[in-house]
């Protein structure tokens, strides 16, 4: 069952195209990430499902309803890019009052230890660290146990460290009967937890398919290796076989050969015309 179907969307802001004739749709179950450079129409996008932005043309759908009605909103939890708590207000209080909004909630003790929030419960908003006030944004999504989870760069602006912790918490809260869709600016994000992506270049969809057959799509690989007088050695090839082969069969002096599939990075702006 699709969740999630946007069919010929497009959207216009003044002379702007920020989406421009746009398809697809989401599977329940479904891991999506959502890829693009700055401008590519990610943010639009998310807006458009979470029904804060109506398109220009074309529909979309949320589970049958419109985004935004009642039906729509009840079955959805979002952490959006930038977060406004209250400062005064305390971790629990702003974990509950979210919860109070959906009809069947989980429990507020359940969502703030699945989020490792015990020891910052009672602190105020306005006392966390950048890192801490992420994880409440992304408890909120889930304390009401929502049918679809949309996130909005869920880890930016943290470290490597706090983001591979989200991560883990992000794997136990999402799959099976419940559906995710994220942007993310980092790449190695979406190959850590997207089972589909889908890339956005100038309103447009660029590639949708899964982390395999993104790789797939630049058949080159990377051949990295020692030349003669220690000199580096990185190219990409259609055929690293032959060029291999050809090495051998022309006595080319080489040591430390390797060999490896496109980076997500080289794909990404394959795709996108290099621009990150």
């Amino acid at each position: 069952m699709n969740v999630i179907e946007f069919s010929h969307v497009s959207k216009r802001y003044g002379s702007l195209r920020a989406l421009d004739d746009v398809s697809f749709t989401i599977a329940r179950g479904e891991i999506v990430a959502l890829l693009g450079p700055n401008g590519a129409g990610k943010t639009t996008a998310i807006e458009i499902v979470l029904g804060l932005r109506h398109p220009s043309a074309g529909t979309v759908r949320v589970s049958g309803d419109l985004p935004g009605s009642v039906e729509a909103r009840g079955r959805i939890g979002a952490t959006p890019q930038n977060t406004g708590f209250p400062d005064t207000l305390r971790v629990r209080e702003v974990v509950a009052f979210a919860g109070s909004h959906y009809r069947h909630s989980r429990d507020v003790r359940d969502t703030i230890a699945a989020f490792e929030l015990e020891t910052i419960a009672e602190k105020k908003i306005g006392d966390l660290s950048g890192g801490q006030q992420r994880r409440v944004a992304l408890a909120l999504a889930f304390v009401g146990d929502p049918e679809i989870v949309v996130l909005d760069e869920p880890t930016t602006g943290l470290d490597i460290e706090a983001r591979r912790a989200l991560w883990e918490q992000l794997r136990a809260c999402v799959g099976g009967e419940r559906t995710a869709l994220f942007t993310t600016h980092y790449l190695e994000e979406a190959q850590a937890l997207a089972t589909r992506i889908i890339v956005l270049a100038a309103g447009a969809v660029r590639f949708d398919g899964s982390p395999n057959e993104f790789r797939a799509t630049l058949g080159r690989r990377r051949i990295e290796y020692v030349g003669a007088g220690g000199v580096a050695v990185s190219l990409t090839a259609d055929d690293p076989d032959e060029y291999v082969r050809a090495l051998v069969r022309d006595a080319v002096p080489f040591r430390d050969l390797l060999v490896t599939a496109p980076s997500f990075d080289d794909v990404f702006l394959h795709l996108v015309g290099g621009s990150k």
